[in-house]
């Protein structure tokens, strides 16, 4: 225990010796003194790992390792050098720029790594020579593969990566049991045998915090192969597109040969990244691995963290992540072991329980436990230290009977206590105690209010910043009702004028993702005036960069987003409900107003008052914005108001699409927007977005093809496998259809030349 920490007293003994909680059920506190909890041994797997719990205060310098023949030796004179095999980098003119090649947050080793890729073989086994002045012109292209690999993969999502860091993980002396159990799984020394290890758990236990710990106490002893943390709040992290690229993106950096065939096959097959994902595993895992010395190459055993697998986008996705990792366990076509963790989702739960998968895959259970509770305690006075140097307050702050509180209102729940840290910790307050005070005025309240023999008691919390009340149904023993809690004093304590757009950048980035430049394009915003409204719920979310290039938008778990969709917990907070019907009106409203005074997207005027920031360009924000509001349209389970489609259907849909000169790759679900649109009358619903026969004359489409308006006003969008783009479709190439088919040639009909399609509509 650090020097200047404090001894605990009696009243939190029962948080640091767990077996005294089950002796006394009733928490009556002991009357025996001991010292303060010692910090539970570390399993023999991390004993030579890094200190989980050391304090950063700087972003780490990755350090890339050079290989002994590129570090300059000094020989004494008259002393032949040895013979080492040189191997050469390739020259700045034949390697482009890690700047323009690597993300920021991609670790610089692997940039390194791929620098040497090529000379790696080139003079093996070579002795005594000399080469002056050298110069090689690369033609192998090696490299080339595994960079485009890179860009369709999700380095953002690796343990290392810079996007999340820090990363969660787990304190020293916390979760002990958990890394001991998962590492030695690992390493081939537990009771659990099967290739496949699956630990599942609801909200806020602290998953990810022991999957990022594994992967840290797997790396130095070289059984790490790769690693995947999805978030579902950040587009560059949930795409199942992109798994299986990372994955043999990371194994490649760790495996020469492997790196190689898989670079190859890139160049080879550039359209592989678009196949199915059971292609993807086919041809950029198995059929490489195929051709490996698995034993020589420290391949085999090693393992591949999948973290929050149900924050990966799409539920059938998920689904078949799980059977074709199963498939080539069973068929023995990749040498990894699998551990992947998620929520208790039920589709995720019936594929794991499936006999295909059973019989591969173990599971454990990551309950919300009382029995962590001194575990809990000794995070809670590590942080506390760290406030209190950092503020220079007493050692007495917080009181012994604060931490004793807050242990017990955490009730075994990790993201309470440590979104709870985050709170008093936020920059943006008065300071720490008042941050705290509010805290636990908060937590009292919801606790005197509800009663043992009351379930569903109604809890009334009041804020000392404003005069509204919020009424809550919680359970006593329900521990979401406390993130409960904090969320709504995050969102009451910002000023009413800025609440709305605060809503506004949650639920636009929730639809169109949290990438900086598209919530900048859609709300007008500059990078500053983002960074500046993220910083009033800086408790809930990371802002990282300065300008919308670099910067990065990271929420610390799903279940703030949870809350704020909810509208029976967050109540007039709720980003959904009657604040997304007013936004898709204010949006619409927009839409009508630009349509109607703007020429083409060379003119666009905009409603007076629009003061477009600097890295907005006029294009931007009216792409984006398009591509927002339809978005909103279709959110799920969340029809549109009667109000709304009657205007919407009056929209002009053919200048609509002609005004879009920008994003040519965003894609709209259409069966959601029409999901929304079938509770409003036939005749209504059809005058927005149907499916039919192209109207086009001559055109060779036999499929249904989705349709915007109706009668003068229809319009063809561009299609795509789920829906439609939003694309300029004025122009299609000579002899082609706006749905994308050909065009036969028909007597007295002149070329398609035109948006105003109802020329050729209906004239056979």
């Amino acid at each position: 225990m650090p020097q200047n920490a404090r001894k605990l007293p009696p009243s939190l003994e029962e948080f640091s010796v767990p077996s005294r909680r089950a002796a006394d059920p009733n928490g009556a506190g002991s009357q025996s003194r001991v010292s303060a909890p010692q910090r539970p041994p570390l399993p023999l797997s991390t004993q030579d790992t890094i200190s989980l719990s050391q304090r950063a205060t700087t972003t780490p310098t990755l350090r890339p390792v050079f290989p002994p023949s590129l570090i300059s030796t000094s020989v004494p004179p008259g002393i032949d050098p040895p013979n080492l095999a040189p191997i050469f980098t390739p020259s700045p003119a034949l390697v482009p720029s890690s700047h323009t090649l690597f993300p920021p947050s991609l670790s610089s080793a692997y940039s390194q790594r791929l620098q040497q890729f090529n000379a790696r073989e080139m003079f093996q086994n070579a002795q005594g020579f000399t080469i002056n002045n050298p110069q090689f012109i690369d033609t192998s292209h090696a490299g080339s593969g595994l960079e485009r690999l890179l860009k369709y993969s999700m380095p953002d999502a690796f343990y290392d990566s810079g996007a999340r860091y820090p990363p969660p993980k787990c304190h020293l002396g916390t979760r002990n049991e958990h890394i001991e159990l998962i590492t030695n799984w690992g390493l081939g020394n537990s009771d659990l045998k099967k290739p496949i290890l699956s630990m599942h758990g609801s909200f806020g236990t602290g998953k990810t915090a022991i999957a990022q710990s594994c992967a840290e106490v797997l790396v130095p002893i070289d059984k790490l192969a790769a690693t995947l943390f999805f978030s579902h709040s950040n587009a560059d992290r949930d795409d199942p597109r992109r798994v299986f690229t990372s994955i043999a993106f990371q194994i490649a950096t760790i495996c020469p040969s492997f790196g190689e065939i898989v670079s190859k096959c890139m160049i080879e097959h550039p359209a592989l990244v678009t196949k199915s994902l059971s292609a993807q595993f086919e041809l950029l895992l198995v059929q490489p691995l195929g051709q490996v010395d698995i034993a020589g190459s420290g391949l085999d055993g090693r393992v591949v963290i999948i973290d929050g697998l149900d924050e990966c986008r799409g539920t059938v996705e998920q689904c078949e992540i799980i059977k074709i990792i199963a498939t080539s366990v069973d068929k023995h076509t990749t040498p990894f072991r699998w551990f992947i963790t998620s929520r208790p989702e039920g589709p995720i739960l019936r594929t794991m329980n499936s006999p295909a998968v059973s019989l591969v895959c173990s599971r454990i259970e990551l309950p919300i436990s009382r029995a962590i509770d001194h575990e809990i305690l000794v995070y809670l006075i590590h942080e506390f230290e760290i406030i209190r140097e950092d503020h220079g307050l007493p050692e007495s702050w917080p009181s012994e009977d604060v931490f004793a509180f807050l242990v017990e209102r955490g009730a075994g729940l990790w993201i309470y206590v440590v979104t709870m840290v985050h709170f008093v910790k936020d920059e943006n307050s008065p300071g720490p105690e008042d941050q705290l005070r509010l805290v636990i005025e908060f937590a009292k309240e919801a606790s005197a209010k509800v009663g043992p023999d009351n379930p569903l008691a109604e809890m009334d919390i009041f804020s000392t910043l404003i005069t509204e009340r919020l009424s809550l149904k919680v359970r006593p023993d329900n521990p979401l009702a406390e993130m409960d809690i904090f969320y709504t004093l995050v969102m009451q304590q910002l000023p009413l004028q800025v609440r709305p757009m605060i809503q506004r950048i949650l639920l636009a980035g929730d639809e169109i993702s949290f990438i900086p430049s598209r919530l900048a394009g859609a709300l007008c915003l500059s990078a500053e005036q983002l960074r500046h409204a993220l910083a009033f719920i800086q408790p809930v979310v990371e802002v990282q960069g300065s300008d919308l290039n670099s910067m990065d938008i990271n929420f610390y778990h799903k279940s703030f987003f949870d809350f704020m969709k909810d509208p029976q917990r967050s109540k007039e907070l709720c980003i959904y409900g009657d604040f997304l019907i007013g936004y898709r009106w204010e949006l619409l409203e927009w839409l009508h107003e630009v349509c109607s005074r703007s020429a083409d997207f060379k003119h666009f005027v905009f409603p007076s008052g629009t003061v477009l920031p600097a890295g907005v360009s006029s294009v931007d924000h009216y792409c984006h914005t398009l591509c927002l509001f339809w978005a909103l349209c279709g959110v799920h389970d969340h029809p549109l108001d009667v109000q709304t489609a009657m205007s919407l259907a009056k929209l002009p849909f053919q200048k609509m699409l002609r005004l879009q000169h920008g994003i040519r790759d965003w894609t709209m679900i259409a069966c959601d927007i029409r999901d929304n649109c079938l509770q409003l009358p036939y005749e209504l619903h059809d005058k927005i977005i149907h499916k039919g026969k192209c109207p086009l004359l001559g055109c060779t489409n036999t499929e249904d093809i989705w349709i915007l308006g109706h009668g003068e006003n229809v319009t063809i969008p561009y299609p795509s496998i789920v829906g439609f783009m939003f694309e300029d479709n004025q122009d299609p190439y000579p002899g082609d259809c706006f749905c994308g088919a050909k065009i036969q040639q028909v007597e007295k009909v002149k070329p398609v030349k035109s948006t105003r399609l109802t020329r050729f509509f209906w004239n056979s």
